[in-house]
Order: C-alpha cells, then sequence, then structure tokens
C-alpha cells in the first residue's frame, strides 16, 4: 500500500502540474477555490500533491520543525506540533483533567476511553478560535510505552504492562482524540514513545536491548494496533537507543510502522532529541549528518532548540548540498506533514467538518460528569473484609497528607476546580468532617546560634533566614514522600519553600516545574542534631556541581547553599505531632478514612525513576497509628504505581487504590466508599512484594528475566487483572464458538456490578519459552443482583502466534493451548484445552546465513548495532560469552564455519556442541578491524563431529561483534 501512494501521488503532481501553473497566475487569498489542495471534494494525496507542486524548497524545508511558519502568499497559517493530551488537554489553561492514563487504563473500559478522548479531543479543539501560545491539533498521546518496570518514573503516564491491554486501551483513546472518521481529524494523535522506553536513568544513553521475540512479541506489541486503526497518526521517537542505535534514527519508523498503515503518518522527534544524536550520544559528528540520518529514518518532524528552527533547515539544507538527502527525500516528509493538515481541515472552508468547536466544549458539564465517572471507575479495591461500603450515617474523620489536597502531574491540565476526598465524604454525609492532614510541625534551630530558620508571613513569602523569631514564622509542616524525601510548608502562609536559584522562599503553592525546588532531606547526625540538605530535582543533574547544604550566608542570617561543612546544625523541635492530632481526629468516631500516597512531582516522573516502591515511612506509621485508635478505619493508596505496602495489607480490613483522579477525585471515593458506586476497576499491573523480586531496570528482557505477570513465577502482593467488588459472581458453560469463547456470568451478589471477564491462553508444548500466561481478550460487563450474560470473548487462531526466531517470521504451532477465563491472571474461574492444527518449526538450518541476534539463549552479549543506518549485531561483554541456537540439524560433513565479524581487537569465536563447555568442533580466529562497523569474513574448518541434531553453541571473546554465520 505505501508504494502503492507513493506512486499515486506522482502521477497525480504530474497531472497537476497544469493546474498548479495555472493557478499561480491567480491572486492567492486564503481561500481561492483555485487551488485544488483547497477543494474538499479531491483525494487527500491529490490535495497534498497540488500543495506541495506550489512551494519552493525552502517552504517544503520549513515544514519539517515543530514550529512551521505561516506561508502568507497562499493563505496557509503556522501550525505546531505537540499539545500535550495525556489525560486531558495539558498547559493551556483551565481544563477538563480526567484520572492518569495509568487509571483510565485500570478501568478496562475501552468505551469510556473513547468517550474520555473524544472529550479531550473536543476540548484541544476547543481553543483554535484563540490558538493560545502552545497549541496545536497534533497532540502528543497516547502514551503506550509498556510498563515493564514499576519503578519507571513515568509510570503514570502509560496503560499497563501488558501489550495487548495496551492496544486495546490507546486504540480507544486515539480513536476517541481522532473523531473515529478516517478523512477527517478533530485531532492528530501520536503515539509516545517509540520504541521500548522504560527507564529514565540516564535515558538519552541507555540501550534497550530487545532480542526479536522481545521486540516482535512485546514492545512494538504495544504500539501496532492504534496505528492499524488509524487512531494514532504516527509516533514520536524516544530518547534511548535500541540495540546500540538511537531511536532518533531507528529504521523502524519506515520499515515497521508505516508498513502497518495505508494512511500517511507524521513522525516526529521528542524534544531536543536531534540535538542529542550529536551531543549525548556522539552518534554522528554533524547536525548535518543527524539531520539527515533521522530524515532517512522516517522521521517528519524535528522537535529542536524551542521555536528556533533555523538550526533544523540549516542543516537540512545543507544536507542536501553535500548529497546526503535528495530533495525527494524532503517532499516525502513534507508530504506526510500536509497529508495530516489536509485531514485535520486546514484548508477546508471553514476549517472542515470539526471547525465549529468552540471554548464552550472546555469544562463542560456533560465533561465534568465524564471525569467524576472515569474517577470512579479506575479505582481499584485492593481489600475489604467487610468495612466497606461504610454508612451514610454516624460520625466520620478524614486524615493523611492526602485527605484534602488534589495533586498534578506534569503533563496535568490546570484543575478548574478541585474536589478533594475531604470534600467528596463531606458533600455525600451532608456534614462537616473531621480532619487531619497527619504530618509533623517543626521549628529548626541552629545549634550554634540559637536562632531558628524563619520564613516570610506574607503571601509572597520572602527568603529564609535565620532569626531569633520562634513564633509561626519559624514553624513548617513536614510532609515525608519517602526514600527520605521531604517538602516543607510554611505555617505562616500555607506556601511551600522552594529554591528559586538564589535563595529559598516560601512562595510555592505546590511541589511543581520540570526541576521540583521544593524537595528537602533532614539529615540525621550522630549529635543528635539534623543537616537540612537541598535535595531538588536537579541535584543528580550532571551540570549541577553546587553545595546542596544549607546554611547563613549573610550578615542578615539568609539561607544559602554552603558546604557540609559549613552547614547549619539544627535541632528539630515538634511543636505538633502529625500522628497525634490524626489520632485525635479519628477517636471515637464511627468511620475513619485515612489517605495516604504520592506527590506526583516527586515520587517518579519524567527523567526521575523511583528507587523503591514503598509507601513513606512516616505515612505508614500514621496509619497504623490511626488504625490502632480506631478499629473502623480504611486506607485509600493515591499514587500512580503499584506499592509494595509493608505490612498494611494484612492490617488494616480495607484498602482502595487510585491514581490522582483529577478534578473529581474526591467525589468519585466518596460514591464507593459509600456504596453509589460499586468499585470495578482492574489493575493492569503486577504488584510485587519486595523490590527484590525485580532485575535491574536496564534489563528489558522480560523472557530471559522472567518479567510481568506472562513470565514473573514468584507471588505477587497482588496479580495482574486484580480487583474486588461488593458483589460476587459465578462463571459457567465456557465453550468453544466460531469467532472465540463464550462464557455465562452471573451477579451473584446483592449489588449491581461491573465484572472483568478476561480470556488468557498457554501453550503447553512449545518449541521455546512460552508465557505461563497471556492475555487475548477481555470484556468490562455490568450486571444487575441474579442477572446472567453470556459473555463473547473474541480470538483467533492467529492470536496463538509467537515469534519463530530460526526463520523469523509468525506462527502458530501445533498443540494444546489451555484456555483461562476468569476475573484476573491468578483466579481463573473456567478453563478449557483448544486443540490447535498449526505448524511444527523444524529444526534450525544453519547451514544457511543466520542472523546472530537470532539465538534462543545467552549469556554475557550485548546487542548492538551492526551498522548506524540499519541491522542488529551481537558483542560479547567478556570472554567466553555465549550464544545458544537450540536443535540444529547439522547436514552430513557440514565442514566449514563462515561469520561476519567486526571490532578492534583480535579475538576468537568457537564452534560448540551440546553446552558452551561441549565439544569444539571449529574455532575461527579473528585479527580486528578498524571500527566496529567494519566487518570482516572469517572461517573455520569443522571436524567430522559437527553432524546431526543437537544444539549449536557460538563462544565469543570479549569485544567481538557477529552480525551472520552459516555452518556449511
Amino acid at each position: 500500500m505505501k508504494g502503492k501512494r507513493r506512486k499515486q501521488r506522482t502521477t497525480l503532481l504530474a497531472a497537476l502540474t497544469l493546474i498548479a501553473g495555472l493557478g499561480a497566475t491567480v491572486p492567492a487569498h486564503a481561500g481561492d477555490p483555485a487551488y485544488p489542495f483547497r477543494d474538499p471534494g479531491l483525494p487527500v494525496d491529490a490535495r497534498v500533491s497540488d500543495l506541495l507542486s506550489r512551494l519552493t524548497l525552502d517552504e517544503k524545508i520549513s515544514l519539517l520543525h515543530q514550529y512551521e511558519p505561516a506561508i502568507p502568499r497562499l493563505g496557509i497559517q503556522s501550525f505546531r506540533t505537540g499539545t500535550e493530551a495525556l489525560h486531558g488537554v495539558a498547559w493551556l489553561g483551565r481544563t477538563t483533567v480526567f484520572p492518569q492514563a495509568v487509571g483510565l487504563a485500570s478501568t478496562w473500559d475501552p468505551s469510556l476511553l473513547r468517550q474520555v478522548g473524544s472529550a479531550v479531543g473536543d476540548e484541544a479543539r476547543g481553543f483554535q478560535q484563540q490558538r493560545p501560545a502552545g497549541w496545536g491539533l497534533n497532540l502528543w498521546a497516547p502514551v503506550v510505552n509498556l510498563l515493564r518496570d514499576p519503578r519507571w518514573g513515568r509510570n503514570e503516564e502509560g496503560y499497563s504492562e501488558d501489550p495487548y491491554l495496551t492496544g486495546a486501551i490507546s486504540t480507544a483513546y486515539g480513536t476517541g482524540l481522532t473523531g473515529g472518521d478516517p478523512d477527517h481529524l478533530k485531532t492528530a494523535p501520536t503515539a509516545k514513545h517509540f520504541l521500548a522506553n522504560n527507564n529514565e536513568v540516564h535515558r538519552d544513553t541507555t540501550s534497550s536491548e530487545l532480542r526479536p521475540r522481545v521486540l516482535k512479541e512485546y514492545d512494538e506489541q504495544a504500539f501496532r494496533p492504534a496505528i492499524e486503526a488509524d487512531a494514532a497518526t504516527g509516533v514520536m521517537t524516544s530518547y534511548n537507543l535500541v540495540n546500540g542505535r538511537p531511536n532518533t534514527v531507528n529504521p523502524a519508523l519506515d520499515d515497521t510502522v508505516r508498513s502497518w498503515t495505508s494512511k500517511d503518518l507524521l513522525n516526529v522527534t521528542d524534544a531536543a532529541a536531534p540535538g542529542n544524536l550529536v551531543g549525548s550520544q556522539a552518534y554522528y559528528g554533524t547536525q548535518t549528518e543527524a539531520d539527515a540520518a533521522a530524515l532517512k529514518a522516517g522521521v517528519d518532524s524535528f522537535t529542536d532548540n524551542d521555536a528556533n528552527s533555523g538550526p533544523t533547515t540549516t542543516a537540512v539544507k545543507s544536507a542536501l548540498s553535500t548529497g546526503l538527502l535528495k530533495e525527494s527525500d524532503v517532499d516525502k516528509a513534507a508530504g506526510h506533514v500536509l497529508s495530516i493538515r489536509v485531514r485535520l481541515g486546514e484548508f477546508d472552508p471553514g476549517g472542515g467538518k470539526y471547525g465549529s468547536i468552540d471554548a464552550s466544549v472546555i469544562d463542560s458539564p456533560a465533561h465534568r460528569a465524564l471525569a467524576r465517572k472515569a474517577a470512579t471507575e479506575s479505582a481499584v479495591l485492593l481489600k475489604n473484609d467487610g468495612a466497606l461500603p461504610l454508612k451514610k450515617t454516624g460520625s466520620a474523620a478524614v486524615v493523611g497528607p492526602l485527605a484534602d489536597a488534589l495533586y498534578t502531574d506534569w503533563y496535568s491540565g490546570t484543575l478548574p476546580y478541585a474536589v478533594t476526598p475531604k470534600d467528596g465524604v463531606e458533600s455525600k454525609l451532608g456534614t462537616p468532617v473531621a480532619s487531619s492532614e497527619g504530618v509533623d510541625r517543626i521549628a529548626l534551630k541552629d545549634t550554634a546560634t540559637g536562632k531558628y530558620v524563619t520564613a516570610g508571613t506574607g503571601e509572597a513569602g520572602a527568603p529564609l533566614k535565620e532569626t531569633v523569631d520562634s513564633g509561626t514564622g519559624a514553624q513548617f509542616d513536614v510532609f515525608d514522600w519517602g526514600s527520605g524525601i521531604v517538602t516543607l510548608r510554611s505555617a505562616a502562609n500555607g506556601k511551600y519553600v522552594g529554591y528559586n536559584w538564589s535563595n529559598f522562599v516560601n512562595d510555592q503553592a505546590q511541589p511543581n516545574g520540570w526541576f521540583v525546588q521544593q524537595q528537602f532531606k533532614l539529615e540525621h547526625q550522630d549529635d543528635g542534631t539534623y543537616l537540612l540538605r537541598y535535595a531538588g530535582y536537579e541535584t543528580s543533574e550532571s551540570w549541577w556541581s553546587n553545595p546542596v547544604y544549607l546554611g547563613p550566608t549573610g550578615t542578615d542570617g539568609t539561607l544559602g547553599l554552603v558546604a557540609k561543612d559549613q552547614a547549619g546544625h539544627y535541632t528539630k523541635d515538634v511543636v505538633r505531632s502529625g500522628v497525634d492530632e490524626a489520632v485525635a481526629a479519628v477517636k471515637g468516631k464511627d468511620q475513619a478514612v485515612v489517605v495516604v500516597g504520592s506527590d506526583p512531582s516527586i515520587n517518579g516522573r519524567e527523567a526521575h525513576d523511583r528507587t523503591d516502591l514503598a509507601l513513606a515511612p512516616a505515612q505508614e506509621a500514621l496509619v497504623k497509628a490511626v488504625r490502632a485508635a480506631n478499629p473502623h478505619t480504611v486506607v485509600i493508596v493515591e499514587n500512580s504505581y503499584p506499592t509494595t505496602l509493608g505490612s498494611l495489607q494484612k492490617e488494616v480490613p480495607a484498602l482502595l487504590w487510585t491514581t490522582h483522579a483529577g478534578q473529581e477525585t474526591g467525589n468519585a471515593l466518596a460514591d464507593l466508599l459509600y456504596g453509589d458506586a460499586n468499585p470495578s476497576g482492574r489493575l493492569t499491573q503486577t504488584w510485587y512484594r519486595s523490590d527484590s523480586d525485580l532485575p535491574s531496570i536496564l534489563d528489558y528482557d522480560i523472557i530471559k528475566s522472567d518479567r510481568t505477570y506472562q513470565y514473573f513465577k514468584g507471588q505477587a502482593l497482588y496479580p495482574f487483572g486484580y480487583g474486588l467488588s461488593y458483589t460476587t459472581y459465578a462463571y459457567s458453560g465456557l465453550q468453544r464458538v466460531r469467532d472465540g469463547y463464550e462464557v455465562k456470568v452471573t451477579n451473584t451478589g446483592s449489588r449491581a456490578g461491573a465484572e472483568v471477564v478476561q480470556l488468557y491462553t498457554h501453550h503447553r508444548t512449545s518449541r521455546d519459552k512460552q508465557p505461563l500466561k497471556q492475555l487475548k481478550s477481555f470484556q468490562r460487563v455490568s450486571l444487575k443482583p441474579g442477572e446472567t450474560r453470556t459473555v463473547r470473548l473474541k480470538v483467533r487462531p492467529s492470536d496463538l502466534a509467537h515469534w519463530d526466531v530460526t526463520r523469523s517470521k509468525w506462527v502458530v504451532e501445533s498443540g494444546t493451548y489451555d484456555v483461562l477465563v476468569g476475573s484476573s491472571s491468578s483466579d481463573i474461574r473456567a478453563r478449557t484445552a483448544w486443540q490447535m492444527k498449526g505448524e511444527t518449526i523444524p529444526p534450525r538450518n544453519l547451514s544457511k546465513t543466520t542472523r546472530a541476534e537470532n539465538f534462543d539463549d545467552y549469556s554475557a552479549v550485548h546487542l548492538v548495532d551492526e551498522s548506524k543506518a540499519s541491522g542488529t549485531a551481537v558483542s560479547a561483554a567478556s570472554d567466553e560469552a555465549w550464544l545458544k541456537f537450540a536443535d540444529t540439524q547439522l547436514a552430513a560433513g557440514a565442514g566449514e564455519f563462515s561469520a561476519r565479524v567486526a571490532g578492534t581487537s583480535s579475538g576468537t569465536v568457537e564452534v560448540r556442541l551440546g553446552s558452551p563447555t561441549g565439544t569444539v568442533v571449529g574455532t575461527a580466529h579473528f585479527a580486528g578491524t578498524s571500527s566496529p562497523y567494519d566487518y570482516a569474513t572469517v572461517t573455520a574448518k569443522l571436524s567430522g563431529a559437527a553432524k546431526g541434531r543437537t544444539d549449536v553453541y557460538l563462544v565469543l571473546s570479549k569485544g567481538v561483534r557477529l552480525s551472520t554465520f552459516t555452518l556449511r
């Protein structure tokens, strides 16, 4: 389809040349009908071809940057890629804020996600009359990176650790954003971040190593559904490398992503990523080479140097003048950009199908109701020993650091209003409730001077100083967010203390900003005093070299950053105990609700992974104290990621989890707590018992390292797909039907509810290691008490395929497949067997050229770039590194081993049979090449033992890079 479309566009371009020439003699008014590109009756390709024919080369190049300038002579307005719309339109002012993405996915409700996406798309359109700075119709959402590791700082942005669920949710949300019309786009969603981006530590220089099965079965499968369904109109490249090659120049952008659809795609880079190619990644020597390579790999729009397009256009022009690019390369990328702009209705009369949407849709009553519904459905009931639902009578207390606050994340819009958990409970009960944040109020007294750390008392605050004042100006509420990080809120004006690059000032409503400068550590010393350490987000940046401790720096006692030996030593005087206050609030109450969790600006976010998954120690202590004081205690955990929870899971009678769920959080929680809504959310990730259940965050091989619910062999705290209800469900009658399976589900309880019916499969006898369970279908079904419904779960034989590395193709193996249906990955209620007539994978034939990356197992190797343009090779990280090629049929009399190798030092490649230490049947010696990309062919004679059916191992010397090999 892709090649056919290019041919059609070339033909159309030739056919329209005459029209273009005639049109050039007509005055260029904005809506001039003489321009075919403004005729909505013509096909998109025809309109794009016409417009391309009218643009100068410089004008076409100008379309390749994020900020595309206006072209007044053709009446074309400026265009910008990159409005954030992860869970609502962000950074443009007050808009409807829906639950974080991981919360939206926890609804397991594609129909709802499509409605949310449609609302967000409408609100993005709502700004089109005013076009504020930062606005555009190319939206950077959804994020479809798999939540492989819950320590990922951006866990809140993704949907699930499972590619099938991620694909279903992203397709639904994206379809809502586009409007679902194949020819007219409401907005143009961009799927982030291609590819295998699930760590923030050194994210621009670390390489995600993806063996072919992980690439094909896992990471690509998260992106493919939305592209195939036209629910995303392109992808954003991620900062990281894959197999040694930066994703900004990943050839899969063209070779793979564009093969998933017949539509034109607009692929963009992440911000400043093109500059990384010559900066931190040092992959190319000049920006000209880098931008040319990115364009040829499939990038259409460069997000670099903010609004300054000059460096990009200069690099592209230089690449054209030096032969690195052809004008046809520019035309191809510019054509992709214009295709999306045409489909958005930009050149249609009145802005096309969606041109009349105005600001009245933003935060509309319908969107408020939808936000409440989404926040309600997204919450997951983790535990309930009969404590929930609560009764709407009696006295209540709502306590905890998140009891009366709502936090927003980096990609949130501005809340138009905020219903906190306390607000929601008060509204539900119709009466005020007791409350306490449960945090200590302290004073810090310098032991050397006897003075107190003091903040400003006015609304704008003031720089912190040491003074003799011991009143409210010297008092701070200390919020513990875990990992030793605290925030300090001034009792004098209710504002948080933050650093402004010069002073520490109490002037912040919440921790915020790209550099979260409101973070501190109180470091306990052997003498009982504390050092006040600045733990601002930027202290982890390589360019930060300032001291990090606070102490007096001026004659007036103003606090600044000083070396540790000059830091102030402070006593921490507790003015008010948060635990005591919370305990007093809950004592004697009929109901006690504790709300704990995270601040999304602090507990991991973009560029900052978590180091642990535990609840903050002070928060855990608070819950235990409240529970001891009031047995009628229920706990809400409000954060963006799986939490280990320590002993709380056993000690409290009820646990409800929610993400930071937007403006309607409090109302949604109250509906759930008091039974006006039945919890129906399900976990989209495995909740582990301990951080020790996880390998390195940089280990992307989920198959070998037994990651995610698919391969994890331990006992989870809460499994994938898990979630409780106030009612119960029974399953019966599982049977095969034409397009899948059907099962009867009955609500056997006394309350209406929604069950998420999940179908998993497992192949009993495969040539290759298979998942223990793998989600293949699901359906959310609402049932009244006593009601039975037949639920049909679609699954096709082709859905059972996995990637066969011996032949580099998808294969459905013959054999018995378990079909497992239930309410979570571990709560299977019905099962059957599916006998499949498929293929038997034959023994390997290594007499054909075999790519080294297509191994079955390995030790001490890295996957690396075969060349800067394409291909993957295998590099030995140490001597005696090995690759296994299982079940190989060696031809009788196989006499020679031949390999294509590279590397700057000499080494060997041994051919062994049966094991890495098995019989050596040949050794190829390698003298080294001039660069890692300069390959040489080495050979070795094979002994007579190289015959029959066996496992072949290649044992490599350190530094050897192996591309392909044969045994003939």
